[in-house]
């Protein structure tokens, strides 16, 4: 009996194979006279001599034999790119999430931290105002899944101004559209150093108040954007949007992919089925023709452009950009000439591999709008519903901080992140020089650490003074002994070309007040400025670790109206257990 069974499922796998076999040649056979062919920019006629629609079946089918293969050609192997090979994978940290790719299919910016510097020598630091948040929706998109970040998609200023914080804005009738404090406190790792804190914010504007927007939904739906974190995520996420949408606010989806396409014409916000059946229809497909795309999103923006209104793209994709220009800094020039006509630009980046974020914060920059990461439903209803306003409408243009530190009191100091926003000194007055601009409600916040004269330096003074200092060179002031540093903003009104200067003294407090003493929203900004230094493996924080900026964040949760600082909490301890 055993060998009639073993006999029959030899033969049958005999069968199978031979089955199997004759498939593959006949599938060789039809696919022998294929070519690669390579994706054409929409703008590039197709030939019409040939017809490439099925022709109809036959009404007396026939017998044919298939045409021989063509003679075989020597081709040189074709080997795949970094950027399109199979990703490493790694086991998902709880069920249900998807697993781990591998950090090295991504595009991140390279920086290094910013360096402790002598106030004798360099007493002004410069640099541009930042209201992006994607780093931190990425780098809780790695910790959820059970693996650290890579050192550069760690930004810490992101990670801060990622978090509301309860300081008011501007009274009303005030000049400036913000509001601008300067607070000390003690170092939590180094007690003879101190913090500065630098907290601006905008004021509110009621959604019911905005002026009419004009939006542009552009859309990435090539290959690529396949995935369900991708353009299944963007399209709940406009839904979302679209809900929030008025009558008078006016909407167009275009999407791009080998081609162009405009899916939705402008359409009045209070037609939400329209506008939803048009993002329900989009597919992904082919390849990522992302200059054409952004080219006929502005031009629907200005067709439509209200000029008392607010007219912005928001531009959702990978950023895996491989047809037509895709050069970076060429973007970067497109995108500079386009905001002239005063339409701004936003970025939502989503997907794990092949997610080039250094884009998508480049063009953003340049767009006048900010940049964020989607890596969830959750995430996109706290940019497109709860902070609606801050996305859409801009309060101050070009926002620059420029802060002086007193020789006199300060003996060295470092900015903690604005790394990729680093400005040059001469920069902070010339009103031709791009910055990053700030939406109603914004927060901005900005932490230095110094140490104060008399304290133990980290860097040794110059034998023999400033490289560049001679005898013509006056030398730094050492007066107003009273104070740690002088900071100055400059900022445009939006539409406006010429900027307004607003300036406030860092008082020197008699004592260094202690950090615990300090309100919850200080305490807060601390611990996650520490949290984001460790996780890049920083060595300016000694050993300060997870068993002291925790418990920090714990205390320092405050109302806490959406959650986001007891997340947070459960993040860096899951950070922690990761890194051991």
């Amino acid at each position: 009996m055993t060998i009639q069974i073993r006999a029959t499922l030899s033969r049958a796998f005999v069968i199978t194979a031979a089955a199997a076999a004759l498939a593959g040649c006949g599938t060789q056979q039809q696919s022998a006279p294929a070519t690669a062919t390579t994706p054409t920019p929409a703008d590039v006629p197709a030939p019409a001599a040939a017809d490439l629609r099925p022709s109809p079946p036959s009404a007396h089918p026939t017998r044919e034999l298939p045409a021989p293969p063509a003679p075989p050609r020597a081709v040189r192997p074709v080997q795949p790119s970094p950027a399109l090979a199979e990703p490493q994978q790694m086991a998902p940290l709880w069920p249900g999430y998807p697993p781990v790719i591998a950090a090295g299919t991504a595009k991140y910016a390279a920086f290094s931290d910013n360096p402790w510097l002598r106030t004798a020598e360099s007493p002004v630091s410069t640099f541009s105002a930042s209201v992006d948040t994607g780093s931190y929706a990425n780098v809780r998109r790695f910790i959820s899944r059970g693996q650290l970040p890579p050192k550069d998609a760690v930004r810490v200023e992101e990670l801060v101004n990622y978090f509301g914080f309860d300081a008011p804005g501007p009274e009303a009738g005030a000049r400036d559209p913000f509001k601008v404090r300067a607070q000390v406190v003690a170092s939590p790792w180094n007690p003879e150093r101190g913090l500065i804190r630098i907290a601006i914010k905008g004021k509110d504007v009621a959604k019911a108040s905005l002026p009419p927007a004009n939006l542009v939904f552009l859309v990435d739906v090539s290959g690529s954007m396949s995935p369900e974190d991708r353009l299944p995520l963007v399209q709940s996420a406009l839904k979302l949007l679209t809900a929030q949408l008025r009558p008078a606010d006016r909407v167009s989806l275009v999407t791009y992919a080998n081609g162009t396409r405009v899916a939705l014409p402008p359409t009045p916000g209070d037609q939400k089925d329209r506008i939803q059946q048009a993002i329900d229809q989009l597919q992904a497909g082919g390849a990522t023709y992302g200059e054409a795309g952004l080219k006929l999103a502005y031009a629907q923006a200005r067709e439509a452009f209200l000029p008392e209104g607010i007219n912005r793209v928001l531009l959702a994709t990978d950023g895996d950009l491989n047809v037509g220009v895709t050069d970076p800094q060429d973007l970067k020039r497109l995108i500079e000439g386009e905001r002239k006509s005063g339409v701004g630009l936003t970025t939502l980046g989503v997907g794990q591999s092949n997610f080039n974020e250094a884009l998508m914060k480049k063009l953003a920059d340049n767009g006048n709008g900010s940049y964020h990461y989607l890596d969830s439903l959750q995430e996109a209803h706290k940019v497109l519903v709860n902070e609606m306003t801050s996305t859409l409408a801009t309060i101050a243009q070009d926002l620059k901080l420029q802060v002086e530190f007193n020789p006199a009191t300060v003996q060295e100091y470092r900015l903690i992140g604005y790394e990729l926003n680093a400005l040059k000194r001469e920069d902070f007055n010339n009103d031709q020089v791009d910055a990053g601009d700030i939406g109603a409600g914004h927060q901005v916040t900005a932490l230095y650490e110094f140490v104060p004269v008399g304290a133990k330096s980290n860097v040794d003074p110059l034998r023999y003074g400033r490289q560049d200092e001679s005898a013509s060179t006056p030398k730094p002031r050492v007066g107003k002994r009273g104070e740690l540093a002088w900071i100055k903003l400059r900022y445009k009104p939006p539409g406006q070309a010429t900027s307004q200067l607003v300036e406030l003294p860092v008082a020197k407090p008699s004592t260094m007040p202690a950090l615990a003493a300090q309100d919850a929203d200080t305490r807060f900004a601390v611990a996650v400025a520490a949290w984001g230094q460790w996780l890049r493996g920083s060595t300016l924080i000694g050993n300060y670790g997870p068993e002291q900026f925790l418990p920090l964040a714990r205390g320092a949760r405050g109302k806490d109206r959406f959650g986001h600082r007891a997340e947070f909490a459960r993040l860096a301890e899951l950070s922690a257990t990761l890194k051991r």
